[in-house]
């Protein structure tokens, strides 16, 4: 016995000793291996240092300030267009140079107002949903944005997502001036906002600092730097004299601010012009004063007023025209709107106005810009040229609108139809899921082969709602909403009640996993469907 232990033994011991051996073996060989490579990883560069990342240190300037000072105010605009059955092509929005004091010219290529996306073009009749994106920025801590009227034109929705908390809020519009393609919009915040601070754009040089926010191509807040390039570009309507950058303007940027190096908006970004449809150094930016002057005109009444004599006049006279005429500023009337303001006081075709209450009229952009600025119904001192005649009239005027009422084009800038479904939504309406619900009875439960004693099924969900953004369809059981149990109607509407705008909801669905067909039993899978209640 003392043998077979002795012998046991000493197979455990050569048992051990063979792994110990095996083990440093395996030990020494990886050792030798990753001094092999270590040696042949140096040997790449053996004269080479290792770089190190150093402290970071915050390298401050005017753009960074500024980017840091307006982050709160600029904001995203996303909106969407359902083409209805019977519209074909929809038209561009109008780009007329009015019938007032002026001719009539749509906007030419290369000169293009811009959005990201967008429902404009060749569309087939039965055209899914479309989409687009802008820009806009924040003018009053309750809400109100100026914007440019082509992001929001036609849109049925309209959202406005803040680049500080993220949070997206439901807009209306409050009113448009498609002729200087300018628009306001409205959010019902839960907090104040930080404005901008509105610059004077009288005071911009070419040669000054512009910088422009946005969201091109639907990157938010994006910051381009750039110079003022020009002055008083006249690429639009009569009443657009846009200041010219270089600073980077793409598709998204529609409706956001150009600012000077102080920070203050100066104007609102509206073209650009491209052979490409992208950034080639040239865009155009509404001045912020002409933006001022409208937006007051719409948060007072809705709309712009403007006053109008009843002339047209030529805009392609030049000074040697006016020089053979005996002069060296006016305009020269082309025709007289019958009836007009201009016709009752006895202004003619081929008379030069030469001055307005005592002032030089320099020429016809002067005059429209006196003129459209005036209060309807103030009679003013016209000072007229007839064949070498000095002579004075009075002229009343008059509102633009009812001036032309005859001319289809101004009939439709001056009276835009509501362009967005929540612009027939009072503000602070309660708001509901979108959905139409019935009970469900122990006989319906159990024809349907459905266990759960609790729910209503949905018998529609209406389109674009709440319900039907976070994917529920008819025929679904709602069992319970915020874990709390629903068995009646009135459970979701009590339920319904107790939210607000931006709270957030998960709605527990039965859904059937399997069709309706005669003798097939139903059998049926459980998932929640959650999302934020949108923010009118």
């Amino acid at each position: 016995m003392h043998v077979f232990d002795k012998m046991r033994q000493q197979k455990l011991l050569s048992l051990t000793l063979l792994l110990t051996t095996l083990v440093i073996g395996i030990v020494i060989g990886t050792l030798v291996n990753t001094g092999v490579k270590a040696a042949r990883a140096q040997a790449v560069a053996p004269d080479a240092t290792p770089l190190t990342i150093p402290s970071p240190v915050v390298l401050g300037n005017e753009f960074t300030k500024l980017a840091k000072k307006l982050e709160p105010s600029v904001v995203y605009i996303t909106a969407d267009y359902t083409p209805k059955a019977s519209e074909a092509t929809p038209q561009r929005a109008p780009g007329e140079k009015g019938g007032d004091e002026g001719d009539s010219d749509d906007l030419m290529e290369p000169f293009r107002r811009f959005f990201h996306g967008g429902p404009f073009g060749n569309m087939p009749p039965h055209a899914y949903k479309q989409e687009q994106s802008g820009t806009g920025f924040i003018v009053d801590k309750n809400g109100y944005i100026i914007t440019n009227n082509h992001v929001v034109a036609k849109m049925d929705h309209l959202k406005v997502k803040l680049h500080t908390d993220g949070q997206e809020y439901r807009a209306r519009v409050i009113g448009t001036d498609p002729e200087t393609d300018l628009a306001v919009i409205k959010i019902d915040p839960r907090e104040s906002l930080v404005p901008v601070t509105i610059g004077n754009s009288d005071s911009v040089q070419v040669g000054d600092w512009a910088v422009a926010i946005g969201s091109p191509f639907g990157l938010e807040a994006s910051v381009t730097a750039g110079i003022v390039s020009a002055l008083g570009r006249d690429i639009g309507s009569q009443l657009q004299r846009f200041i010219q950058t270089d600073a980077a303007i793409n598709p998204g940027n529609s409706g956001g601010p150009l600012l000077n190096i102080r920070g203050e908006v100066i104007g609102v970004n509206t073209m650009i012009a491209t052979q490409s449809g992208a950034y080639q150094g040239i865009g155009f930016a509404l001045p912020v004063n002409m933006v001022a002057r409208v937006y007051n005109d719409i948060i007072k009444s809705g709309k712009v007023t403007r006053g109008s004599i009843g002339i047209t006049w030529n805009k392609a006279a030049k000074p040697d025209l006016m020089k053979a005429l005996g002069t060296n500023h006016g305009v020269l009337v082309m025709e007289v709107h019958k009836g007009g303001p201009a016709d009752k006081a006895g202004i003619k075709q081929d008379d030069i106005i030469l001055a307005m209450n005592g002032t030089p009229v320099k020429d016809g952009d002067d005059l429209v810009d006196r003129v459209t600025e005036t209060p309807i119904g103030t009679s003013v001192k016209v000072t007229v040229d007839r064949s070498g005649k000095r002579m004075e009239m009075p002229v009343v005027v008059e509102d633009r609108a009812v001036v032309f009422a005859d001319d289809p084009r101004i009939a439709e800038l001056r009276d835009p139809k509501p362009t967005t479904q929540e612009e027939q939504t009072p503000p602070g309406v309660s708001h509901k899921f979108g959905i139409k619900i019935k009970p469900l009875t122990d006989a319906d439960r159990e024809a349907m082969g459905l266990n759960e004693k609790r729910g209503v099924m949905v018998v529609s969900v209406d389109q674009d709602s709440f319900a039907d953004e976070i994917g529920m369809i008819e025929r679904d059981i709602i069992v319970s909403i915020n874990r709390v149990d629903v068995s009646s109607p009135d459970d979701i509407r009590r339920l319904q009640a107790t939210l607000k705008p931006g709270d957030a909801v998960a709605i527990r669905i039965m859904r059937s996993a399997t069709p309706d067909m005669p003798g097939h039993k139903k059998t049926w899978s459980s998932t929640v469907l959650a999302g934020t209640l949108p923010i009118e």
